[in-house]
Protein backbone atom coordinates (compact mmCIF):
# COMPACT_ATOMS: atom_id res chain seq x y z
CA UNK A 1 0.00 0.00 0.00
CA UNK A 2 1.36 3.45 -1.07
CA UNK A 3 1.85 6.08 1.74
CA UNK A 4 2.09 8.91 -0.80
CA UNK A 5 -0.36 10.89 -3.26
CA UNK A 6 0.02 13.72 -6.03
CA UNK A 7 -2.96 15.74 -5.43
CA UNK A 8 -3.20 17.77 -9.05
CA UNK A 9 -5.56 21.42 -9.51
CA UNK A 10 -8.01 20.77 -12.80
CA UNK A 11 -8.58 24.45 -14.58
CA UNK A 12 -5.02 26.11 -15.60
CA UNK A 13 -3.22 23.39 -14.08
CA UNK A 14 -3.98 19.84 -15.64
CA UNK A 15 -5.90 22.16 -18.26
CA UNK A 16 -6.42 24.91 -20.05
CA UNK A 17 -9.32 27.28 -19.30
CA UNK A 18 -11.72 26.60 -17.20
CA UNK A 19 -13.55 23.11 -16.51
CA UNK A 20 -17.03 25.13 -15.82
CA UNK A 21 -17.26 26.36 -19.10
CA UNK A 22 -17.92 22.85 -20.82
CA UNK A 23 -20.42 22.06 -18.03
CA UNK A 24 -21.84 25.16 -19.06
CA UNK A 25 -22.22 24.10 -22.81
CA UNK A 26 -23.72 20.80 -21.56
CA UNK A 27 -25.82 22.18 -19.83
CA UNK A 28 -27.36 24.42 -22.45
CA UNK A 29 -27.58 21.29 -24.82
CA UNK A 30 -30.21 19.90 -22.12
CA UNK A 31 -32.40 22.83 -21.50
CA UNK A 32 -30.27 23.47 -17.60
CA UNK A 33 -28.48 26.93 -18.85
CA UNK A 34 -29.76 29.77 -20.87
CA UNK A 35 -27.11 30.42 -24.40
CA UNK A 36 -26.80 34.29 -22.90
CA UNK A 37 -25.25 32.67 -19.73
CA UNK A 38 -22.98 30.18 -21.84
CA UNK A 39 -21.44 33.37 -23.90
CA UNK A 40 -20.90 34.50 -20.72
CA UNK A 41 -19.40 31.31 -19.57
CA UNK A 42 -16.85 31.58 -22.49
CA UNK A 43 -15.69 34.77 -22.11
CA UNK A 44 -15.01 33.91 -18.36
CA UNK A 45 -12.46 31.51 -19.85
CA UNK A 46 -10.77 34.04 -22.17
CA UNK A 47 -10.57 36.27 -18.92
CA UNK A 48 -9.29 32.82 -16.34
CA UNK A 49 -6.66 31.91 -19.25
CA UNK A 50 -4.85 35.21 -19.17
CA UNK A 51 -5.48 36.19 -15.35
CA UNK A 52 -6.61 33.13 -13.36
CA UNK A 53 -9.35 32.65 -10.56
CA UNK A 54 -10.12 35.17 -7.95
CA UNK A 55 -12.83 34.43 -4.98
CA UNK A 56 -15.48 36.31 -6.42
CA UNK A 57 -15.17 34.77 -9.60
CA UNK A 58 -14.66 31.46 -8.20
CA UNK A 59 -18.00 31.69 -5.68
CA UNK A 60 -20.12 33.02 -9.13
CA UNK A 61 -19.00 29.42 -10.74
CA UNK A 62 -19.87 27.59 -7.66
CA UNK A 63 -23.58 29.58 -7.29
CA UNK A 64 -24.33 29.32 -11.50
CA UNK A 65 -23.89 25.62 -11.19
CA UNK A 66 -25.91 24.56 -8.38
CA UNK A 67 -28.67 27.09 -9.86
CA UNK A 68 -28.53 25.00 -13.28
CA UNK A 69 -28.59 21.81 -11.52
CA UNK A 70 -31.91 22.65 -9.21
CA UNK A 71 -34.59 20.34 -9.60
CA UNK A 72 -32.66 18.28 -11.72
CA UNK A 73 -32.61 14.21 -11.34
CA UNK A 74 -28.65 13.37 -9.91
CA UNK A 75 -28.79 10.32 -12.94
CA UNK A 76 -29.09 13.13 -15.98
CA UNK A 77 -25.76 14.64 -14.67
CA UNK A 78 -24.30 11.61 -14.34
CA UNK A 79 -25.44 10.71 -17.99
CA UNK A 80 -24.13 14.43 -19.22
CA UNK A 81 -20.76 14.17 -17.47
CA UNK A 82 -19.30 11.39 -20.35
CA UNK A 83 -19.76 14.04 -23.05
CA UNK A 84 -18.75 16.92 -20.64
CA UNK A 85 -15.14 14.77 -20.10
CA UNK A 86 -14.97 14.39 -23.65
CA UNK A 87 -14.71 17.76 -24.64
CA UNK A 88 -11.88 18.23 -21.57
CA UNK A 89 -9.84 15.78 -22.54
CA UNK A 90 -8.38 17.40 -25.48
CA UNK A 91 -7.58 20.41 -23.21
CA UNK A 92 -5.31 18.46 -20.64
CA UNK A 93 -1.94 19.92 -21.27
CA UNK A 94 0.17 16.92 -22.52
CA UNK A 95 3.29 18.39 -19.67
CA UNK A 96 0.40 17.82 -17.49
CA UNK A 97 0.21 14.54 -18.47
CA UNK A 98 3.84 13.97 -18.21
CA UNK A 99 4.15 14.50 -14.64
CA UNK A 100 0.63 12.06 -13.91
CA UNK A 101 3.03 9.76 -15.75
CA UNK A 102 5.47 9.99 -13.69
CA UNK A 103 3.92 10.55 -10.11
CA UNK A 104 2.20 6.87 -11.44
CA UNK A 105 5.18 5.29 -12.21
CA UNK A 106 6.82 6.09 -9.10
CA UNK A 107 4.06 4.30 -7.25
CA UNK A 108 2.08 6.58 -6.16
CA UNK A 109 -1.83 7.48 -6.32
CA UNK A 110 -2.96 10.17 -8.17
CA UNK A 111 -6.01 12.59 -7.43
CA UNK A 112 -7.51 15.72 -9.45
CA UNK A 113 -8.88 18.36 -7.07
CA UNK A 114 -11.05 20.77 -8.05
CA UNK A 115 -14.28 23.22 -7.36
CA UNK A 116 -16.10 21.76 -10.14
CA UNK A 117 -18.88 18.76 -9.79
CA UNK A 118 -17.52 16.06 -8.35
CA UNK A 119 -20.16 13.79 -11.39
CA UNK A 120 -17.67 15.94 -14.04
CA UNK A 121 -13.72 15.28 -11.56
CA UNK A 122 -15.02 11.84 -10.90
CA UNK A 123 -15.45 10.94 -14.37
CA UNK A 124 -12.53 12.23 -15.55
CA UNK A 125 -10.31 10.59 -12.88
CA UNK A 126 -11.49 7.42 -14.35
CA UNK A 127 -11.19 8.65 -18.25
CA UNK A 128 -7.37 9.02 -17.23
CA UNK A 129 -7.07 5.89 -15.04
CA UNK A 130 -6.37 7.97 -11.87
CA UNK A 131 -6.68 7.17 -8.00
CA UNK A 132 -9.66 9.35 -7.93
CA UNK A 133 -11.51 12.73 -8.59
CA UNK A 134 -12.00 14.97 -6.12
CA UNK A 135 -14.79 17.47 -6.50
CA UNK A 136 -17.70 19.88 -5.18
CA UNK A 137 -20.81 17.55 -4.09
CA UNK A 138 -24.36 18.86 -4.46
CA UNK A 139 -26.96 17.66 -2.14
CA UNK A 140 -29.59 15.32 -3.60
CA UNK A 141 -32.59 14.36 -1.83
CA UNK A 142 -35.08 11.69 -3.27
CA UNK A 143 -32.54 11.53 -6.45
CA UNK A 144 -32.88 15.63 -7.17
CA UNK A 145 -30.43 18.01 -6.98
CA UNK A 146 -31.50 20.66 -4.19
CA UNK A 147 -29.43 23.52 -5.38
CA UNK A 148 -27.30 23.59 -1.39
CA UNK A 149 -23.80 21.99 -0.98
CA UNK A 150 -23.49 18.26 1.09
CA UNK A 151 -19.94 19.37 2.26
CA UNK A 152 -17.23 21.80 1.51
CA UNK A 153 -17.31 24.14 -1.70
CA UNK A 154 -13.49 22.47 -3.08
CA UNK A 155 -12.05 25.90 -2.74
CA UNK A 156 -9.25 27.14 -1.37
CA UNK A 157 -9.26 25.58 2.57
CA UNK A 158 -11.72 23.34 1.25
CA UNK A 159 -9.46 21.33 -0.79
CA UNK A 160 -7.35 21.16 1.98
CA UNK A 161 -9.73 20.34 4.48
CA UNK A 162 -10.96 17.46 1.31
CA UNK A 163 -7.11 16.09 0.56
CA UNK A 164 -6.53 15.95 4.67
CA UNK A 165 -9.48 13.81 4.78
CA UNK A 166 -8.67 11.65 2.54
CA UNK A 167 -5.23 11.32 3.64
CA UNK A 168 -6.24 9.86 6.91
CA UNK A 169 -8.57 7.47 5.35
CA UNK A 170 -5.46 6.18 3.21
CA UNK A 171 -3.11 6.72 5.20
CA UNK A 172 -0.55 8.86 3.52
CA UNK A 173 2.33 10.68 4.74
CA UNK A 174 1.38 14.65 3.80
CA UNK A 175 5.04 15.12 3.96
CA UNK A 176 5.93 12.69 0.86
CA UNK A 177 2.75 13.89 -0.74
CA UNK A 178 2.68 16.71 -3.70
CA UNK A 179 0.29 19.05 -4.85
CA UNK A 180 0.01 21.27 -8.20
CA UNK A 181 -1.60 24.40 -8.38
CA UNK A 182 -1.93 27.48 -10.45
CA UNK A 183 -3.44 29.63 -8.22
CA UNK A 184 -2.65 31.68 -5.06
CA UNK A 185 -6.07 30.37 -3.29
CA UNK A 186 -4.50 26.96 -3.11
CA UNK A 187 -1.91 28.02 -0.84
CA UNK A 188 -3.68 25.61 1.81
CA UNK A 189 -3.75 22.37 0.38
CA UNK A 190 -0.29 24.20 -1.16
CA UNK A 191 1.06 24.66 1.98
CA UNK A 192 -0.74 20.92 3.96
CA UNK A 193 2.11 18.44 1.47
CA UNK A 194 5.59 18.54 1.83
CA UNK A 195 6.37 18.39 -1.82
CA UNK A 196 3.95 21.80 -3.32
CA UNK A 197 4.31 22.70 -6.76
CA UNK A 198 3.48 26.24 -8.55
CA UNK A 199 2.44 25.27 -11.89
CA UNK A 200 1.71 28.49 -14.72
CA UNK A 201 1.37 30.44 -10.97
CA UNK A 202 -0.76 33.67 -10.42
CA UNK A 203 1.06 36.57 -9.11
CA UNK A 204 0.33 35.21 -5.73
CA UNK A 205 1.32 32.17 -5.74
CA UNK A 206 4.06 32.86 -8.14
CA UNK A 207 5.42 35.25 -4.90
CA UNK A 208 4.96 32.82 -2.37
CA UNK A 209 6.83 29.81 -4.37
CA UNK A 210 9.53 32.13 -5.01
CA UNK A 211 10.03 33.26 -1.55
CA UNK A 212 9.45 29.38 -0.01
CA UNK A 213 11.80 28.30 -2.79
CA UNK A 214 9.33 25.93 -4.52
CA UNK A 215 9.36 24.43 -7.61
CA UNK A 216 8.02 26.58 -10.44
CA UNK A 217 6.74 24.89 -13.73
CA UNK A 218 5.68 27.22 -16.44
CA UNK A 219 3.92 25.16 -19.61
CA UNK A 220 3.62 27.05 -23.21
CA UNK A 221 4.81 30.38 -21.68
CA UNK A 222 4.94 32.10 -24.56
CA UNK A 223 1.54 31.00 -25.60
CA UNK A 224 -0.12 32.53 -22.50
CA UNK A 225 2.36 35.50 -22.22
CA UNK A 226 0.58 36.32 -25.77
CA UNK A 227 -2.62 35.90 -24.22
CA UNK A 228 -2.38 38.43 -21.65
CA UNK A 229 -0.58 40.98 -23.81
CA UNK A 230 -3.63 40.80 -26.22
CA UNK A 231 -6.14 41.12 -23.36
CA UNK A 232 -4.38 44.02 -21.03
CA UNK A 233 -2.60 45.56 -23.78
CA UNK A 234 0.90 44.21 -23.02
CA UNK A 235 1.49 46.15 -19.56
CA UNK A 236 3.80 45.12 -17.47
CA UNK A 237 4.71 41.51 -19.61
CA UNK A 238 7.60 42.35 -20.74
CA UNK A 239 8.81 42.79 -17.25
CA UNK A 240 8.02 39.80 -16.15
CA UNK A 241 9.31 37.74 -19.36
CA UNK A 242 12.77 37.38 -17.59
CA UNK A 243 11.31 35.37 -14.50
CA UNK A 244 9.24 33.38 -16.73
CA UNK A 245 12.26 32.24 -18.70
CA UNK A 246 13.91 31.10 -15.50
CA UNK A 247 11.16 29.60 -13.78
CA UNK A 248 11.10 27.34 -16.80
CA UNK A 249 14.48 26.45 -16.71
CA UNK A 250 14.20 25.57 -13.26
CA UNK A 251 11.34 23.60 -13.91
CA UNK A 252 12.83 21.61 -16.89
CA UNK A 253 15.86 20.75 -14.69
CA UNK A 254 13.37 19.91 -11.65
CA UNK A 255 11.53 17.85 -13.85
CA UNK A 256 14.13 15.78 -14.98
CA UNK A 257 16.05 15.37 -11.97
CA UNK A 258 12.66 14.25 -10.11
CA UNK A 259 12.49 11.44 -13.57
CA UNK A 260 16.03 10.70 -12.63
CA UNK A 261 15.07 9.87 -8.93
CA UNK A 262 12.20 7.84 -9.79
CA UNK A 263 13.62 6.07 -12.79
CA UNK A 264 16.80 4.76 -10.74
CA UNK A 265 14.58 3.57 -7.71
CA UNK A 266 12.69 1.54 -10.00
CA UNK A 267 15.59 -0.22 -11.36
CA UNK A 268 16.76 -0.60 -7.28
CA UNK A 269 13.83 -2.53 -7.01
CA UNK A 270 14.17 -4.38 -9.84
CA UNK A 271 17.97 -5.54 -8.65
Amino acid sequence: MTTSAAFFDLDRTLMSGSSAYYFGKAAYREGLRPWHRVLGDALNTVIFRAFGASDEKSEAVRDAILESVTGTPAAELRRLSPGVVEEILPAIRPEAQALLDMHEAAGRDVYIVSASPVEIVGELARALDLAGGLGTTSEIVDGVYTGQLDGPFLYGEGKAARIAEIAETRGYDLQSCYAYSDSGSDLPMMQLVGNPVAVNPDRALQAVAHRRGWPVVEFNVSGKRRRRTAISGGLGVMAAAGGYVTGRIRAERQIRRLLEDTTSRRWRRRG
